[in-house]
């Protein structure tokens, strides 16, 4: 059975979830579930990233250890994937011990080879990313990413790791379509013209915050925080049992603020420790809320339960997945979000699986056996969800709507052999759209399936509420 292994990144747990953090679980849920459609043995993973300088801090504050301070954030992740009927495999908390193990372990293979350095850090870092950062990075000597109080400057003794020895091998493999892993292209071109402009070495431990996993070399010092977050895609598959085959990933979903973590340091690190790199990572990009940059200190983030609490688990998922980012930012809202909704669901799938459930009441439909579009997987693996939705509603939906306008089965006798036919049309393009549907919308998708499987059933209510 062919294995497929996709991951979304590891959520730091300063934060509660949030429309971001679910857009990428929404997506990789997405695409796992489509493979298992196909028959391959899937293994996703997602979970928290527990270490660091910012959970000391924020546990500090909250008068709480760092582990139990963790053990109360990592739930509410936990519980908001369940929310949204995320199909995950594992969730990993880089807080256990078996992780912890596995970063020792990769990290003293790649000190035995020899590419790793002791050195002083003199520069600028971000406490809000939790990173150093080169001026390159910065504007105005500030993260863009964060308010400017946020962006110090550090002077430390690090452990540092040869990077600039990887870039090299990093370029060549990138540039090369047939081992090209950076999709999509805009961010492959993004990787490779900042490769190209020179690599520093990196740091990968922190003298003088505590809240880490040690240096196993070097006890007085602690990995630094996104090191050990990297390693949590490979080590879920040495600890977990019926796992340990599926490394190297097939897909590393992420977001774009971490692309050079997950396209450079992560693979340098892989190639230094002599294991194989992902096939594939695809970096998407940011929601903005109402033209505003989704922001907590704006307060303007929008909580999975908020979404579901108003569409329904369903109904989330489907404006998630309509509206994400995949290549360039995409603006979001409650009020568009309401739009979409009563547009495509309520006045459009679910008027039609009503007017087709009442009018061909007790008919019997084909046995069909789908199989799925290939332009439809070819999307869905792009992560051009918007587009593989509209392929499917323009195929199906969109078909049976104008089959019915244009037949009006409603104005023909019960045994017209034109009702007849058309209804039996329209009742089996709705099971194909259900089949293709069913990643975004696995409940209500079933319940199409379930209305229109060899004879239709009457419904009750409709599928999909209009909401005002």
């Amino acid at each position: 059975m062919k294995k497929f292994y996709i991951t979304t990144p590891i959520y730091y747990i300063n934060a509660e979830p949030s429309i971001g953090s679910a857009c990428t679980t929404v997506a990789a849920d997405v695409v796992a579930r489509l493979h298992r459609q196909l028959g391959e043995e899937v293994f996703y993973l997602t979970g928290t990233d527990e270490h660091g300088e910012k959970v000391a801090e924020t546990a500090q504050k909250a008068g709480l250890s760092p582990i139990d301070f963790c053990n109360q954030i990592a739930p509410k992740f936990e519980e908001a994937w369940k929310l949204l009927n995320i199909s995950h495999d594992f969730f990993i908390r880089t807080t256990d011990p078996r992780h912890e193990k596995v970063v020792g372990e990769v990290l003293q293979k790649i000190y035995d080879a020899s590419d790793v350095y002791k050195g002083k850090y003199d520069g600028w870092y971000c406490t809000g990313c939790e990173a150093f950062k080169t001026e390159k990075e910065l504007v105005d000597l500030h993260c863009p990413l964060h308010p400017p109080e946020k962006t110090v400057q550090k002077s430390e003794e690090n452990w540092f790791f040869r990077l600039s020895k990887y870039a090299p091998k990093l370029i060549e493999l990138t540039e090369d379509d047939k081992t090209n892993y950076i999709f999509p292209e805009s961010k492959r071109t993004e990787v490779l013209a900042k490769l190209k402009a020179g690599v520093n070495d990196i740091s990968i431990s922190r003298e003088k915050v505590k809240w880490g996993i040690p240096v196993p070399w070097d006890t007085d010092h602690t990995i630094y925080v996104w090191i050990d977050a990297l390693i949590n895609y490979y080590s879920a598959t040495q600890f977990l049992e019926n796992k340990t085959d599926f490394w190297p990933a097939s897909v590393h979903l992420l977001g774009k603020e971490i692309l050079w973590f997950h396209t450079v340091i992560w693979q340098a690190m892989l190639l230094s420790a002599n294991l194989p790199i992902p096939v594939k990572t695809y970096t998407h990009d940011f929601y903005t809320i109402d033209n505003q940059k989704m922001s907590k200190s704006l307060g303007n983030t929008i909580p999975p339960q908020e979404i579901v609490d108003l569409f329904g688990t369903d109904g989330a998922r489907y404006l998630i997945a309509r509206s994400f980012p995949n290549n360039g930012d995409a603006d979001v809202g409650i009020i568009r979000f309401k739009e979409k909704y009563n547009a495509d669901l309520a006045n459009n799938l679910g008027n039609l699986v009503s007017r087709v459930a009442k009018l061909g009441e007790k008919l019997q439909t084909p046995n069909i056996k789908p199989q799925i579009d290939q332009k439809y997987l070819e999307l869905i693996d792009q992560l051009k969800l918007d587009e593989a939705i509209n392929l499917i509603f323009t195929k199906y939906i969109d078909k049976s709507n104008n089959r019915l306008n244009e037949v009006a089965p409603w104005k023909l006798e019960p045994t017209d052999p034109k009702r007849i036919e058309v209804l039996q049309e329209c009742a089996n393009n709705l099971r194909l759209a259900a089949f293709h549907l069913y990643p975004i919308m696995p409940q209500k998708c079933e319940e199409i399936e379930n209305i229109f499987n060899e004879k239709i059933k009457p419904i009750e209510k409709g599928l999909f509420g209009r909401i005002g």
